[in-house]
């Protein structure tokens, strides 16, 4: 099966380098089925894939001249605020194993699962239901108080989960922030790099890490990055983003039904 985890790694990349989100939802359950790491480790490590990959498609989009750095402050700060949160308090604060009803014991792996489980539905119905949005050459960018606040419920929920939020991070990008969609996918991932590299350092206090499979992973991903920025020219991304909607949509019911019947 690790076989199966090598190429899903690719397909992160591919996704984050093409349509700026979903790869990253993925990396969680490659981690934990795929490659059987602990679920709370799997997120440590999926924070550290995520920001080292996404460095190959902030570069790419630096040189296009499409990142927004004002919405970045103004967003990214309080979302890298919400991870540092979620990583140290929240997520030691959540008991090893408690009961939900009266007779209804949750593990914490379970929990996280669940948790992860249903923002991957949630992605992928945005992904399906959303209506493709023509792409405009000239924004009116807004950068008010909605964005910081945004920005921090954001951080503090893919913190837990240990996800880039590319799917949460776009769409406000571009209904509070008026961006176009091609500016809002490269601030995302700018945000996503920063955040990520932010939560994992402050894992590395008290969590052992396997560099050796991480680095190959990481590699791994940077060259499905680097391809889906290529393929970002040729490919319709509306229809791509569809059918990986529908692809994460089956995951998230399959991680339901493990967690709740396994």
């Amino acid at each position: 099966m690790e076989w199966l985890g090598y190429l899903a790694a690719v397909l992160i990349g591919v996704s984050l380098g093409l349509i700026g989100s979903g790869g990253s939802i993925l990396t969680v359950p490659v981690l934990v089925y795929l490659f059987h790491i602990d679920p709370l480790l799997a997120t440590t490590y999926s924070l550290c894939i995520v920001g080292v990959s996404s460095i190959a498609g902030v570069i790419s989009r630096l040189r296009q001249r499409l990142l927004d750095f004002k919405v970045i402050l103004i967003f990214g700060a309080p979302s890298i605020l919400g991870v540092f949160i979620a990583r140290k308090y929240i997520l030691s604060a959540i008991p090893a194993n408690f009961s939900i009803g009266s007779d209804t014991i949750i593990s914490k792996d379970s929990f996280i699962m669940l948790f992860f489980a249903s923002l991957m539905l949630v992605s992928a119905l945005s992904m399906i239901l959303g209506k493709s949005k023509k792409e405009i050459d000239v924004e009116k960018a807004e950068y008010g108080p909605s964005l910081a606040f945004v920005g921090l419920l954001e951080g503090l929920v893919t913190g837990i989960v240990g996800a880039g939020g590319g799917f949460l991070i776009i769409p406000a990008l571009v209904l509070l922030g008026k961006l176009s969609m091609k500016k809002a996918i490269a601030s995302s991932l700018f945000i996503i790099t920063i955040k990520s590299l932010v939560g994992f350092g402050g894992d590395l206090l008290h969590v052992n890490v396997d560099w050796k499979f991480l680095s190959i992973i990481i590699v791994l991903a940077t060259l499905g990055i680097i391809t889906g920025n290529y393929l970002n020219k040729t490919i319709d991304g509306a229809k791509l983003k569809k059918g990986f909607g529908w692809f994460v949509l089956f995951m998230s019911l399959v991680i339901i039904l493990e967690q709740v019947f396994g």
